[in-house]
C-alpha cells in the first residue's frame, strides 16, 4: 500500500508539469493572436492603450476552457509515455498495478478540473463575454474617453471639430488647436488658438474648452459680415454627444450562465429560433465537459508505443482527436440552432461515436495481449515515410539529368 501511495505521488507529478506547461502555452499563443488585433482596433478607436489589458482579461476565461482538456490529455498522455519508454509501466504492471489502478490520479486530474472547467463555461465565461462586448461598445462610443488624435481632424459630433498639433501631460495641455462649432440655428464659431485645455462644468453634458492666445471667427445668418475677435482667453461652451448606455446582459446566447440558458431551452424562456440556439449552446457546453471524462482512456491508449518503438504518432493523434471533436462540435451546435437538425442528436450523436471509438483503443490497450490502438497507424506511417524515401533519389536524378 505504501509503494501504490508513492506511485500515485510519482504519477501526479509527472502529469503536473506537462499539464501546467500545454495550458500556459497554449493560453500565451492565442492571447499573443489576439493581442496584436486588439491594439490595432484600439489604437484605430483613438482609445487608451490600457484597455487591451482588460480586453484580454476577459477572454481569458474562454482560451482556459478551449486549453483545459488539451492540457488535460497532453498531460497524462506525456506522463504514461514517460513510463512507457522506460520499462517503468512494465514494471509496474508486474507488481499487479493495472491500468485501472494507475488511472485513479488521472481521474483525480479529470474530475477536478471537469468542475473547472464546467464553473467556467456555466458561470464565468458568459460574465466576461458580457465585459468584453462593453468594453468594445465603450470604445466606439467614445466612454473610455477615447484620446484626441495629434495632427489630424477629430470629429468629436456632428456639430464639433478640432485638431490639435500637440498634446501634452496626459492630454490636459493642448497646443496648436484649430475649432469649428456649428448649431442648428446656423451659427458657426471658427477659431485658432494657441494653447487649450478642457474644463468641466456643473452640466454633466457640457464642458468648456478655454482657448488662450487667439483669433476667433463667428458667422450667423442675422450678421451681414462675420464677425471677428482676437484673445487672450476665451471659454468656448461644448455640448458632449450621447453616449448610449450598453444593452442589458442576455442578449446574446453566449452571454447566458447554466441556469438562465436552461430556462431558455427547456424552461418556456425562448420560443422558435431562440428556444433552438439556447438548446444547441447547451448542450455543446455540455458534451465539451463531459468528454473530459474519456480524455483519461484516449490519453493512455494513446500514450503506449509499440514495442521497440519511440514514435510520437500518439500525441498527434491525440491533439487531432481533441481538435475535430471541437470542431464537428461546433458544426454541430450552428446546424442544431439554425433547425437543420435536432440540436440534442447533433451534439450527443458525435459524442457516442468518439466515446465509443476511445473506449475501443483503451479496451485494445488493456485487455488484449500486446494490443495497441497506434500500432496499425504506426505501420501506415511508417510505409508512407518508406515511400517518400524512396522518391527522393529518384527526384534527386530527375533535377540533376535537367
Amino acid at each position: 500500500m505504501r509503494s501504490l501511495s508513492l506511485i500515485d505521488r510519482y504519477i501526479a507529478r509527472s502529469i503536473a508539469v506537462p499539464l501546467l506547461g500545454t495550458l500556459l502555452l497554449a493560453a500565451m499563443l492565442l492571447v499573443l493572436d489576439k493581442m496584436l488585433r486588439l491594439f490595432d482596433f484600439v489604437v484605430n478607436a483613438g482609445g487608451p492603450v490600457s484597455v487591451v489589458w482588460r480586453m484580454l482579461a476577459n477572454l481569458l476565461p474562454e482560451y482556459f476552457a478551449l486549453g483545459i482538456p488539451i492540457g488535460l490529455m497532453l498531460g497524462i498522455l506525456l506522463a504514461f509515455r514517460k513510463l512507457a519508454l522506460s520499462s517503468e509501466l512494465d514494471a509496474l504492471r508486474g507488481l499487479g498495478a493495472g491500468f485501472g489502478r494507475l488511472l485513479r490520479v488521472p481521474y483525480a486530474y479529470a474530475f477536478g478540473l471537469l468542475l473547472l472547467n464546467l464553473f467556467i463555461v456555466g458561470w464565468l465565461q458568459p460574465w466576461t463575454h458580457y465585459g468584453y462586448e462593453r468594453l468594445r461598445f465603450d470604445l466606439r462610443s467614445g466612454a473610455l474617453g477615447a484620446s484626441l488624435k495629434v495632427g489630424e481632424f477629430n470629429t468629436l459630433s456632428n456639430r464639433f471639430t478640432l485638431r490639435i498639433d500637440r498634446s501634452e501631460k496626459g492630454g490636459t495641455q493642448l497646443h496648436g488647436l484649430f475649432v469649428q462649432v456649428d448649431d442648428k440655428a446656423g451659427r458657426s464659431v471658427v477659431a485658432t488658438a494657441e494653447h487649450g485645455r478642457f474644463l468641466a462644468t456643473d452640466d454633466p453634458d457640457t464642458i468648456l474648452l478655454r482657448l488662450e492666445r487667439g483669433r476667433l471667427i463667428q458667422q450667423s445668418p442675422k450678421f451681414q459680415t462675420p464677425r471677428t475677435l482676437a484673445f487672450e482667453s476665451y471659454d468656448l461652451p461644448i455640448n458632449l454627444p450621447r453616449v448610449d448606455s450598453f444593452r442589458q446582459r442576455g442578449n446574446a446566447i453566449d452571454e447566458l450562465t447554466l441556469p438562465e440558458l436552461t430556462r431558455q431551452a427547456y424552461g418556456g424562456g425562448a420560443t422558435g429560433e431562440a428556444n433552438l440556439a439556447a438548446r444547441a449552446n447547451l448542450h455543446f457546453r455540455m458534451t465539451e465537459v463531459v468528454m473530459m471524462l474519456l480524455l483519461p482512456l484516449l490519453a493512455v491508449a494513446l500514450a503506449v508505443p509499440p514495442k521497440r518503438s519511440a514514435s510520437a504518432l500518439g500525441i498527434f493523434v491525440g491533439i487531432v482527436i481533441v481538435v475535430a471533436y471541437h470542431k464537428v462540435n461546433q458544426w454541430a451546435e450552428d446546424a442544431g440552432a439554425q433547425g437543420r437538425l435536432n440540436p440534442e442528436l447533433a451534439l450527443w450523436v458525435p459524442f457516442l461515436i468518439f466515446a465509443l471509438l476511445i473506449l475501443w483503443m483503451y479496451h485494445t490497450l488493456a485487455s488484449k495481449p500486446g494490443g495497441q490502438p497506434i500500432g496499425a497507424l504506426e505501420r501506415g506511417a511508417g510505409r508512407v515515410g518508406k515511400f517518400v524515401r524512396g522518391l527522393l533519389p529518384q527526384f534527386g536524378r530527375e533535377a540533376a539529368a535537367t
